[in-house]
């Protein structure tokens, strides 16, 4: 595993897999914005990190393999920790636009 995945990236990926499990890898690019190379490596990274598990479900030959793909246990730890990541950051923005509009309408009723 070279370098880890990206958080929004991952996270939307969980999501999707999450609300959509018969999802195509084609699909995720679409919907991310992604190439489906890039795509193909965040879900390979996944898988090899445990978070997801691919099965296949589709075993007649000649025809193309369907992948379902499935978020284990650790896989839910991790979107849990990353939506936490997320508020925290959604949080101090929020808090920090709070600060700003109150000095600007301070700054306003000051000088009047």
């Amino acid at each position: 595993m070279t370098e880890q995945p990206q958080k929004e990236e991952t996270l939307f990926i969980f999501k999707e897999l999450e609300a959509n499990p018969n999802t195509t890898q084609r699909d995720l690019s679409s919907r991310l914005n992604i190439s489906l190379g890039k795509t193909n490596y965040l879900l390979r990274e996944l898988i090899l990190r445990g978070f997801i598990k691919a099965k296949t479900f589709t075993g007649n030959p000649g025809k193309l393999r369907k992948i379902h793909y499935l978020l284990t246990e650790k896989g839910l730890e991790e979107k849990f920790r990353l939506l936490k990541h997320f508020l925290r950051i959604k949080e101090v923005e929020y808090n920090k636009l709070k600060q700003e509009w109150e000095c600007s309408l301070n700054g306003k009723n000051g000088g009047a």
